[in-house]
């Protein structure tokens, strides 16, 4: 049986190409024609491949269904949370998850820092959305016309001197973070805090949420919270493949 939902299933990625005819499936399995034959019937009675009018069998419309039903019923919160809290637990500093919704950027969980001097946040608040590394990182996925469009309806409070002071700052930075894949806010929101940012992505490669940690400079300097990218940004691919559901999930 085992074999035969293995056959079954193989048959999915291959009409993911394009439309197959019977002979062209039964070769790529390595079966008899009849053999592929029952295998099509039962995924063309369950809605998952269609038979065209040219006798060829693509992918059914059940299956993109399904598809969007499964993605739409993900909890990327759910998903990440034991990743943030293993991060947390290993190097104890504050670790926020975010999202974008309707224009804004928001924190959908918090793990606080073990530390006795901590940044303020808190779940469901919006974020400088200027200045923040996670604001960055999901702005930065948009489209370049959507993102101009956003960027020059914000307004620019200078939290610090080193916050971002224009549109076009802002749209270069976004540009910056797109191509190296993750992002900082040095003392652009508080002059004491710091973060760094990495993004979650989907099966299709979008950006769905972003994760930050972030320390205040009496506990680490900048320099030293910028060590942990590689650690913060492995954490965001761990939680994008499980996310995704390319592999199996792993530990931090």
């Amino acid at each position: 049986m085992s074999q035969t939902v293995d056959r079954a299933l193989s048959i999915l990625p291959l009409l993911a190409q394009g439309p197959a005819d019977l002979g062209q499936v039964a070769e790529r399995l390595g079966v008899h024609k009849s053999t592929a034959l029952r295998l099509l019937r039962t995924l063309h009675e369950h809605g998952l491949v269609y038979r065209q009018e040219d006798q060829r069998y693509r992918l059914g419309a059940r299956l993109f269904a399904l598809a969007q039903e499964a993605v739409e019923n993900l909890d990327v919160r759910e998903i990440a949370h034991p990743h943030l809290v293993a991060l947390n637990d290993r190097c104890g500093h504050t670790v926020h998850l975010a999202v974008y919704e309707e224009q804004e950027v928001l924190y959908i969980d918090k793990v606080e820092s073990r530390y006795p001097v901590r940044m303020y946040s808190r779940i469901g608040k919006p974020v400088a959305i200027t200045v923040a590394a996670v604001a960055k990182l999901l702005l930065a996925d948009l489209p370049e016309p959507e993102r101009r469009v956003i960027a020059e309806k914000l307004d620019y409070p200078l939290y610090t001197s080193r916050s971002t002071p224009d549109a076009a700052a802002f749209l270069q930075e976004l540009a910056v973070v797109r191509e190296q894949g993750w992002a900082t806010d040095l003392g652009g929101h508080e002059e004491s805090i710091n973060c760094v940012g990495a993004p979650i992505r989907g099966a299709d490669g979008r950006v769905v949420a972003a994760m930050s940690m972030s320390a205040p400079n009496v506990v680490v300097t900048a320099e030293e919270l910028l060590t942990l990218l590689p650690l913060v940004r492995r954490t965001a691919e761990t939680i994008s493949r499980e996310y995704s559901g390319t592999t199996r999930p792993k530990k931090v």
